[in-house]
């Protein structure tokens, strides 16, 4: 009987491993979502030639410019902590289209949602139909762009350590810039979108507006045709206000305005030399080269808040809370986050100044930029009369500046010049300034939206969130990266076991986390596919770890032995985990159950078998004096 039980339970936990194995594979066929693949790309000699040359040109292309270059002088809309960003409203094709974008000097691709795209959110305009307009011409597949599989049009994909993206196909068509602008419609390149994720799929504004550093840049395009100077300037609305004013090109600098070196063969990004920072006339004790390092200084419009290296951020926040100590300290707008809040300085904006120490930013210049409250705070949004600090520490040492420490301040990047400008001002009022005479009246506003999912990359999540920290609702379940291997070693695949525990080393995780998945080579050349995944006792990367693997990989911070040979990082994948359904994720609990019950079920009916046996047994003996049967007795055979 045990033996027969013993063959049955194991027939059923056979039957639970393949039940198992079934679920396991419908849910990776039904529930597999495709990785986040963010492409390297390995800065070179080569590439800095390529901008110092471009550099070179723009020179003497605008030493030959007129003074009296028109510019495209456009507004902007809506609110820095209500979006998480500003917008501005450009009209493409023939009739036009019109798309509101967000400003971001970050990126180098303007793109919109195209008619086509499989997989874009609803956004505040309907999307780019190319067939509608006369004039939009798709960029033709060469060789100096990535194609689409057909090998007919170039392509784009932008995707971010956020885990946003945009990808799509480039077009060609006229641009319009509004009735305020001096400048008329130009022919540009820009992106018609196939597929969004992430923050840019859930945003209200369409798409964005790339201001940055590139070929494929608005600002580079209208440069490079000789219609604008190389310069541009934003000015964003003060607190509570909103609104503000662009301009494409050249201004006039006024008198007032303070400058700092920004070196465009640093980093793509728009960077200024900070020296020193003081709070209420006080410097902040820290190492000379704090705000210097990595990509130095950015300014990047896309990004809500500030971020500065750990150290500098405790002694501004130590700083802080030293001159409005009698002040009280509240939780901040949401619970997820640590927030250092203040309640009781009123609601009057005017007076914060009143309460909240002067800030000071010294450039490396001598020059000073003074910031008000309203450059390092931003107002409770559940709380009256208490604001919260803007500033939060940086995972990396890039000082990064977002859109808070300039509002109310004219930015003029003057890119011809190599430098950065700042100037005090009333941003909201600002396009009256600017705007030409006979200009109609003005447009009506775009309307604001309540939501505060961050649009642009790298916007950052509001109520201080770190920066590029990962969404929570997307846990890494384990990161790929491929890597190109070209070396003199015939024996490098016997090297592999030591080269893991070099990336172990590097990207600062265990060992038996950095596995090997595949290598295909060809002579001395190999490519090779490694995997970092989660620690012995966790079932996902944490967001801090799977950061530090991403910039350690985007900015190829990894440096092996020459034997290795030379290297370079073609693109890495973070694969999210997996949501398991209810039956695997309680599949061992129901198993053990069942089994458990199976056991005592079994365990009882022997029980009930055997008692049942024993009682049969007993019942066959005759009770004493019970009369019987007489039995025939059988001759005795005698020996003879």
């Amino acid at each position: 009987m045990a033996r027969t039980s013993l063959h049955l339970t194991s027939f059923l936990l056979i039957v639970c491993s393949v039940i198992w194995v079934h679920l396991s594979t419908v849910d990776a066929k039904n529930h597999h979502r495709r990785p986040m693949v963010l492409p390297l790309h390995l800065s070179s000699r080569n590439h800095s030639l390529h901008r110092h040359v471009d550099n070179l040109r723009r020179h003497l292309q605008q030493s030959k410019l007129s003074r009296s270059t028109p510019n495209a002088r456009m507004r902007l809309y809506d609110d820095l902590l209500s979006n998480g960003y500003y917008t501005t409203r450009l009209w493409i094709g023939t009739p036009p289209q019109e798309f509101a974008l967000i400003v971001d000097t970050g990126s180098t691709v303007t793109y919109v949602p195209c008619s086509s795209c499989s997989q874009c959110g609803k956004h505040q305009d309907p999307r780019f139909q190319p067939d509608l307009s006369s004039t939009y011409q798709p960029v033709k597949c060469n060789p100096s762009c990535n194609c689409d599989d057909e090998q007919k049009q170039c392509t784009y994909d932008r995707r971010y350590a956020e885990m946003s993206s945009s990808s799509g196909v480039l077009g060609e068509d006229v641009v319009s810039f509004g009735n305020e602008s001096e400048l008329v419609p130009q022919r540009a390149v820009f992106g018609c979108e196939n597929m969004e994720t992430g923050d840019l799929y859930s945003q209200r504004a369409d798409g964005i507006m790339g201001l940055g550093r590139g070929r494929l840049s608005i600002v580079d395009q209208l440069v490079d045709k000789g219609v604008i100077g190389d310069s541009f300037s934003l000015c964003y609305g003060g607190m509570d206000v909103g609104g503000g004013a662009m301009v494409l090109g050249n201004i006039t600098p006024l008198p007032d305005m303070v400058f700092s070196h920004s070196d465009p063969f640093r980093s793509p990004y728009y960077n200024i030399e900070l020296k020193e920072m003081h709070v209420a006339g006080k410097q902040l004790k820290l190492p000379a080269g704090v705000f210097d390092e990595r990509h130095g200084t950015v300014l990047d419009s896309g990004t809500t808040y500030a971020y500065f290296r750990k150290d500098a951020f405790v002694a501004f926040r130590d700083a802080i809370l030293r001159e409005v100590h009698f002040l009280k300290r509240v939780h901040g707008p949401d619970p997820n986050y640590d927030d250092i809040c203040f309640s009781g300085a009123g609601r009057d904006i005017s007076q914060l100044s009143k309460i909240f120490p002067e800030v000071e930013m010294l450039f490396n210049n001598g020059k000073k930029l003074l910031l008000s409250p309203e450059n390092y705070l931003f107002r409770h949004t559940k709380v009256s009369g208490a604001y919260c600090l803007g500033i939060f520490p940086n995972t990396e040492a890039t000082t990064l500046l977002g859109g808070i420490v300039v509002r109310n301040t004219l930015v003029t990047y003057d890119r011809g010049n190599d430098r950065i400008g700042f100037l005090k001002t009333n941003c909201s009022e600002l396009w009256r300034r600017v705007q030409f005479s006979g200009a109609p009246a003005p447009a009506p506003l775009v309307s604001q939206s309540k939501d505060t999912n961050m649009g642009i990359p790298p916007t950052l999540a509001p109520s201080g969130s770190p920066p590029n920290v990962l969404p929570g609702s997307f846990r890494i379940g384990f990161i790929t990266f491929d890597m190109s291997i070209s070396t003199s070693d015939s024996n490098l695949k016997s090297n592999f076991k030591e080269l893991a525990e070099l990336i172990a080393q590097e990207l600062e995780v265990d060992n038996s986390q950095v596995r090997l998945l595949n290598v295909t080579s060809k002579g001395n050349d190999y490519l090779v596919r490694w995997a970092i995944f989660p620690a012995a006792s966790a079932n996902y990367i944490s967001n801090t770890t799977a950061l530090s693997i991403i910039l350690h990989l985007r900015d190829h911070q990894m440096q092996f032995p020459k034997r290795f040979g030379n290297y370079k990082l073609v693109e890495w994948n973070a694969e999210p985990q997996r949501k398991l359904t209810w039956w695997q994720y309680h599949f061992l609990a129901v198993v053990f159950g069942f089994v458990t019950t199976l056991i005592l079920s079994l365990s009882a009916l022997g029980i009930w078998l055997f008692h049942r046996q024993r009682q049969e047994a007993i019942s066959v003996y005759e009770p004493v004096g019970a009369p019987l049967p007489e039995q025939e007795l059988q001759p005795l055979q005698l020996a003879g």
